[in-house]
């Protein structure tokens, strides 16, 4: 049963389905006219036929473009035949003006030979893959198609229809590209053809015919070529060969050639006659496959070259570029006139009525024809351009690109002259410098062209032009593919290297806004493997030749890009780039004023960007000494106070972290932000801090003589909660000397042993006779130099501590690597770290608030076993045994805990420690407890301001004979007052005394007393002790009192002195006169002793001192402290 008839579409509707087709919206036209029928097709088909259809081309276009959708593969031969029935009804429809034209019959060739192509050519390349046979139908049609286009071409000289028979040509030339040797059998026919043809068609048929022998001779290899006509031009059959996709062998095909070679000469000769009728895209096309059959055949390059070399003077860029490429292909056929070609090319550049395109074509095909390989005209060629360097100079008016062509070829010949100036290495020094001054010359003079990028914008296109000459004069000689250290070398001593490094440095110094595009071009440079050394010296010229004439002010940032890649280098020596920094750092202190704004913040800021660069780049031993300089100024005089509290951090960096750890800290800024923190980071372990004590030790640097665990502790006696917990010995200056005062004022206080005189009232005025006057006027001096630490900042004691910790433990805990044996340790890199550590100390005795101290860095202390010693900036693993103090204070930091006390009596100091580790982990415990002991006590005594240096002795012998004397049981002092420093507070000397009886020799004395007691020594009375003592020369500026009866010594003293020593009885019946000695005789004599105990209290000691034993006369105005000197003098002497 027949289908009905199709209802054919409107104008509209063919526009609607068109644009519907080319959106990718089909399923509704498919759903109306479905493939499987090719209602669709057939709907097109008719269209194209209809006479009164306005848009024909349209369709037929969307035929060739949605061909693989309108007909299904199963209907692939149906389809074929119908599209094939509907080309033939076009061809041979008469030409009206309204519905066929020769545009509609040209386009509807072109569309089905396309489609022909696209199917036939997989439906070949399935019978080659998978062995599958040609369909008969689709082969048929095939054959059909080029009978059909041979009939139309079969018409020679027939003028009406000469496009219409030129694009049948191009399909048959398709046809033949797709299907190699397609038109073999019928070549004769074609020549024939070409013979005849007299029209504008005839470059058609000329380039099928060439198309068609090309692949007889160059692809086809047959062994049988034939240009005879004994097979009929139609019907047409597709050759065996093509369909088998087979060749005869290279042998077959000499033959054949060889046998044929006569009737192919006449063909070549009447090819080679035909350029005459090509337009020049059509020789374009013609010559590639001219040039392949004549390399075939093995034709005289010489006929080619006479027949197309006078192309090269006309002024069409493709008949010229048609000569170049005959050229790359027979350079030796040419020989003899390179130079000429050479000059052709040049002249071409230089005519300024030529379009710009071809003009920058022939600088580039000279570019091309330089590097064409020629076994004899290599050096004419080098020397021809050479010669006529002076004649590539970019003019005034040329455009930017053709500029840049023009230095690209200065670039050549300069490179080849400093080439050839260093292979003559015999010349004459005359031809040697000439030489130089030419390449010189070439360069200066060539970018006198594109001088404007000076005061151009840097990102203006003449800049860019210029630098990328800079770029093409400096590695031309050294590609990428033949760059070695030799060749490097070499261009580091070429003439353009030098003139260059001279040039850049100019530029920099007179145009600041050249910066930035230097340091992209140094960038490119040390970006490329084979190129990086040449920015790296031109760097170091810069730090040589560049910093020396910067004019140091607000200018000098602009020079910051250049800097900062200077810092990057670590083969340049920092220091030049450091001082001209501090120079600046000085030069905006000193200028920094209210009109500054924020300009100080901003160039100071990027002035320790430099810094950290720095760091990050050089070993800190490099950069330690001028950079800590520069650090220090900053900290302490830049005008900003964050930019002060920055470089006080990168200081204190530099001081305290090692290099390669250091530059991990500064290099977590540049952490890409898609990169996902640690885990650990701001985490706290309660678990892991609770035994922090076994591997982080906090030690004393000097040990305690005694080893104090209890301490003496004095009831309040009912004191108010806001009473301290210690015996005030301070009270303010209106409780004793106020107007009016009486007992009941102070009826509060309680009656503590030792502090009844001064809350006693006073008694009627005493007269007094001129030693105690002299001695009240010394203490009243002396206590005028203590402070009330109630209104101002006591005196301080100090106790130096060590702080380490252990790496081995501290990774098993904190996971920081494992195990840490002492063989597989390599450096400093493997052992953990703290940063940012803090301790806190707190303490039950009265000590004041003890400030807390930071650590910036502390490195891990390696296992027992090994340690570090730093060789060169490497470190070995040696024994133990062997390490130093200074290597191992590589791994431990000095903390110095400041105690203000209120009463001096030892005590411990609880230790809390909080850090961070390198993960991120916050580390928090408690340490073991630091031990003060009563020797920590111990301070000198303040002099006065107005006491001369050469006076201090003679001031210390007279305060320690006024404090004696004032301590003394007998003492008429107790109810005299002192004011301290601050005008507030008063003291009263409150005395007691004890003594001491030693059994050491005077020798171990005299020793203990030099290593322990040196500071306090005020003066040593005794010929004996005297000439002892000067003899050591370690107690020095002291009162030397030769006799015991000395003239200058006080009666007070001399009076305690004639005291014989302490006799005591061991049994009863022990006769007194017998264990009585003569004094003079045993007694050596004695040291006094002053020990100034914080906050206002004094020890005394009076050694009294003999061959075999020592008596010790002790006094003090704080009884309490008696109960530790027992113990103390044991330590120091007896032990």
């Amino acid at each position: 049963m027949e289908k009905p008839p199709l209802k054919h579409l409107s104008v509209q509707d063919w526009e609607l389905l068109i644009e519907d087709f080319q959106s990718g919206r089909t399923n509704r036209w498919i759903s109306l006219y479905p493939s499987s029928n090719l209602s669709l097709l057939d709907l097109i088909l008719s269209s194209i036929l209809r006479k009164d259809f306005p848009i024909k081309l349209n369709l037929i276009v969307f035929l060739e473009e949605f061909w693989g959708v309108l007909v299904p593969e199963s209907d692939l031969e149906l389809g074929l035949s119908r599209v094939l029935e509907a080309l033939r009804a076009v061809v041979q429809a008469p030409v009206d003006a309204a519905s066929v034209t020769y545009s509609v019959k040209e386009q509807m060739m072109a569309s089905v030979s396309s489609i022909f192509v696209i199917v036939v050519v997989d439906l070949m390349m399935s019978v080659m893959v998978n062995g599958l046979e040609m369909k008969n139908g689709v082969l048929l049609q095939f054959e059909g198609l080029v009978e059909l286009l041979l009939t139309v071409i079969n018409r020679p000289n027939h003028g009406v229809d000469r496009g219409t028979r030129g694009v049948a040509c191009e399909c048959l030339r398709e046809l033949e590209r797709a299907w190699p040797c397609l038109l073999s059998d019928v070549a004769g026919h074609l020549w024939g053809l070409c013979l005849s043809e007299r029209t504008h068609a005839a470059q058609s048929y000329v380039l099928l015919l060439t198309e068609v022998v090309h692949d007889m001779v160059v692809v086809g290899k047959m062994g049988g070529l034939s240009f005879g006509t004994n097979v009929p031009l139609v019907p047409f059959n597709v050759p065996h060969m093509v369909l088998g996709g087979g060749s005869s062998s290279s042998s077959s095909s000499k033959d054949g050639l060889s046998s044929n070679s006569k009737e192919l000469r006449r063909v070549m000769a009447f090819l080679l006659e035909c350029p005459q009728i090509l337009t020049p895209c059509g020789v374009m096309e013609f010559m590639p496959m001219i040039i392949r059959i004549a390399m075939e055949i093995e034709l005289q390059a010489a006929l080619l070259k006479v027949q197309f070399s006078g192309l090269l003077y006309s002024y069409d860029p493709m008949l010229c570029h048609v000569v170049l490429m005959l050229y790359s292909h027979f350079p030796d056929a040419f020989e003899g006139q390179e130079g000429e070609i050479a000059r052709r090319l040049m002249l071409i550049s230089k005519e300024g009525q030529q379009h710009l395109v071809f003009r920058l074509l022939a600088l580039h095909w000279l570019r091309g024809f330089i590097g064409v390989h020629s076994s004899k005209g290599e050096g004419v060629k080098k020397q021809s351009v050479v010669s006529n360097a002076l004649s590539f100079y970019p003019t005034v008016f040329d455009p930017l690109a053709l500029k840049a062509m023009k230095l690209d070829l200065l670039a050549y010949c300069a490179i080849s002259l400093d080439r050839s100036r260093l292979e003559r290495t015999g010349s004459f020094k005359g031809e040697v410098m000439e030489a130089v001054a030419l390449v010189v010359k070439l360069f200066e003079d060539g970018i006198v062209s594109v001088s404007a990028f000076k005061w151009l914008p840097p990102w203006s296109t003449e800049t860019l032009v210029a630098f990328r000459a800079f770029h093409k004069f400096l590695i031309g000689s050294s590609p990428h593919s033949a760059t070695n250290d030799t060749t490097i070398g070499a261009l580091m001593e070429s003439a353009i290297f030098r003139t260059l490094q001279r040039v850049l440095v100019e530029l920099l110094v007179e145009f600041r806004r050249l910066v930035p595009v230097t340091v992209a071009f140094i960038d490119r440079l040390l970006g490329c493997h084979s190129h990086c050394q040449l920015g790296e010296r031109l760097l170091q010229t810069f730090d040589e030749h560049l910093l020396s004439k910067i004019t140091v002010g607000y200018g000098l940032t602009s020079y910051f890009p250049v800097f900062d890649k200077i810092a990057e280098s670590d083969t340049i020596p920092p220091r030049g780039l450091l001082e001209l920094l501090t120079k600046f750092v000085f030069f905006l202190v000193k200028n920094h004023g209210p009109d500054t704004g924020l300009r100080s913040w901003s160039q100071g800021n990027k002035v320790l960007v430099i810094c950290r660069t720095m760091l990050m780049h050089h070993p800190s031993s490099r950069v330690f000494l001028v950079l800590s300089r520069l650090l220090a100024f900053t900290c302490l005089y830049f005008p900003d106070l964050e930019i002060r509290d920055n470089a006080r951090i990168y200081l204190r960096m530099l001081i305290c972290i090692p290099g390669k750890k250091l530059k991990h800290i500064l290099g977590l800024e540049e952490l890409l932000p898609g990169i996902s923190p640690s885990p650990h980071i701001a985490s706290f372990d309660l678990k892991k801090s609770r035994n922090i004590s076994s591997y982080t030790h906090l030690e004393r640097v000097i040990p305690l003589l005694v080893k104090q665990s209890w301490s003496l502790s004095l009831s309040t006696f009912g004191f108010g909660s806001g009473q301290p917990g210690y015996i005030e010995t301070i009270r303010d200056n209106e409780s004793v000397v106020g107007k009016g005062s009486d007992v009941d004022d102070h009826a509060d206080v309680p009656n503590v042993p030792g502090t009844d005189r001064i809350d006693s009232h006073k008694e009627p005025l005493r007269v007094m006779d001129s030693k105690v006057a002299e001695i009240l006027g010394i203490l009243r001096q002396h206590f005028s130099c203590i402070p009330d630490f109630r209104h101002m900042p006591g005196l301080k004691i100090q106790i130096p501590c060590h702080l380490r910790f252990e790496a081995e433990p501290f990774n098993h805990i904190w996971g920081g690597g494992g195990d840490l044996p002492a063989n597989d340790l390599k450096g400093v890199d493997d052992l953990p770290a703290l940063y940012a550590t803090v301790l806190s100390f707190s303490s039950s005795a009265p000590y004041g608030s003890i400030p807390s101290s930071h650590i910036a860095f502390l490195l891990g202390e390696p296992p027992k076993m090994a340690s570090f010693v730093g060789k060169e900036g490497g470190l070995e693993i040696v024994p133990s045994g062997n390490v130093s103090e200074e290597q191992q204070e590589s791994f431990t930091a000095l903390i110095v805990i400041e105690l203000e006390p209120r009463e001096p009596m030892p005590g411990l100091i609880d230790v809390a420690i909080e850090a961070n580790a390198e993960n991120g982990q916050i580390i928090r415990g408690q340490l073991q407890s630091i031990t003060v002991g009563i020797e920590d006590m111990f301070l000198k005594a303040r002099a006065p301001s107005d006491i001369l240096e050469e006076s201090l002795p003679g001031y210390y012998a007279d305060l320690f004979t006024a404090l004696w004397e004032a301590c003394g049981s007998s003492s008429n002092t107790g109810r005299e007052t002192f004011p301290l420093r601050g005008g507030k507070g008063v003291a009263a000397i409150n005395g007691t005394q004890s003594v001491k009886l030693l059994e050491i020799s005077a020798n171990s004395l005299v020793e203990a007393v030099e290593q322990h007691l040196t500071p306090f020594v005020v003066s040593v009375v005794g010929e004996s002790l005297v000439d002892k003592v000067k003899y050591n020369g370690v107690i020095r500026d002291v009162v030397w009192k030769d006799g015991m009866n000395s003239p200058t010594d006080d009666k007070s003293s001399a009076a305690e002195f004639n005291v014989a020593p302490l006799q005591l009885k061991y049994l009863d019946d022990e006769d007194d006169k017998k264990s009585h000695c003569d004094v003079r005789k045993r007694n050596m004599g004695c040291f006094l002793i002053l020990i100034f105990l914080p906050p206002r209290f004094h020890l005394l000691f009076q050694m009294e001192v003999s061959d075999l034993s020592t008596l010790v006369r002790i006094r003090t105005d704080n009884w309490p402290c008696l109960a530790y000197i027992d113990d103390y003098l044991e330590a120091l002497f007896l032990t």
